[in-house]
């Protein structure tokens, strides 16, 4: 006998039930989404948090640590990677802070460190070989020997630091010596850092509701970062943004925030991420530069 609607119950749950599924799928993604935004954001604070202020130059001695070996066009390499108290460390990320912030842009964290001269060794067979000494903060160096993904991603950034300061070429195919602090003997080396704190302002614009509070600066020469703050927006969603070539445009229908400056820079718009924290009531943009900054 059927049903007084019509309808066949059987196929009537099983569309339902794939409504509902799709449903929890998509409210999983948002949740997860919203999640990585203000990971980011928390990121990138405790970046620009780990700025710091130190003498113009300085002559360290650096303490052994590990030893990379890896190869290059011209023959074997190591990496004698050390450690010295007088670098400062680089924000102190969790792994999922550090994912968030290279799945934007790797650029935006940086790790301090000194890269010394190429000194010319002998390997334990007595052929010729390249040493290279990095110098890394005592802590981070810490966290390096506990902790394999960082010890990972400071080894590929080490590499294409040396890679573009001495114009060679090394094979990302390495590994660590397990019972050899390093290769040769580890030199003193002279430390630039910056004489003077980076303003913490380049540009501040507005203090009302409709031209809310914007702070725009420099973290590194190709990275421009903008902090917005906005107290009366609950989600990014109620937000649009536009970047191009050198300008910002940010605004919101309700309430009626407006923002749009000139960008002293070239941007690179393809590159650029925004996250908004709900807790904080801040947007911020990371807007990395087509061109460094002398």
């Amino acid at each position: 006998m059927a049903s007084a609607s019509g309808s066949d119950p059987g196929r009537d749950s099983s569309l339902l039930a794939a409504e509902l599924r799709e449903e929890a799928r998509a409210e999983a993604e948002e949740e997860n989404r919203g999640l990585c935004e203000q990971m980011l954001l928390q990121a990138m604070q405790k970046i620009l948090d780990a700025q710091s202020s130190m003498p113009d130059s300085r002559q360290i001695q650096p303490k052994p640590g590990f030893c990379v070996k890896t190869r290059s066009p011209e023959g074997k390499v190591f990496i004698n990677v050390c450690q010295s108290n007088a670098i400062p460390a680089p924000a102190d990320l969790s792994e999922q802070e550090l994912l968030c912030v290279l799945e934007g842009d790797q650029a935006a964290f940086r790790i301090p460190m000194s890269l010394g001269e190429p000194h010319a060794e002998l390997d334990r067979g007595g052929n010729g070989c390249t040493a290279y000494d990095v110098a890394i903060n005592g802590d981070f160096y810490k966290k390096l020997r506990s902790n394999d993904f960082f010890l990972e991603f400071f080894v590929t950034v080490a590499m294409e630091g040396l890679e573009d300061k001495y114009g060679t070429q090394l094979s990302r195919e390495w590994r660590l010596l397990k019972y050899r602090p390093f290769l040769g003997s580890i030199s003193q080396q002279n430390i630039r850092t910056q004489s003077q704190p980076r303003p913490p302002t380049i540009q501040e614009l507005g203090d009302g509701t409709e031209d809310p509070p914007l702070r725009l600066w420099l973290e590194a020469p190709d990275l421009l970062l903008a902090e917005v703050v906005l107290p009366k927006v609950d989600s990014a969603r109620e937000l649009s943004l536009q970047l191009g070539g050198d300008r910002l445009v940010l605004g919101s229908p309700e309430p009626p925030y407006h923002v749009d400056i000139f960008v002293p820079h070239d941007i690179s718009q393809e590159q650029c991420r925004a996250a908004f924290n709900q807790k904080s009531k801040t947007l911020m943009i990371s807007m990395p530069l087509q061109t460094a900054c002398s």
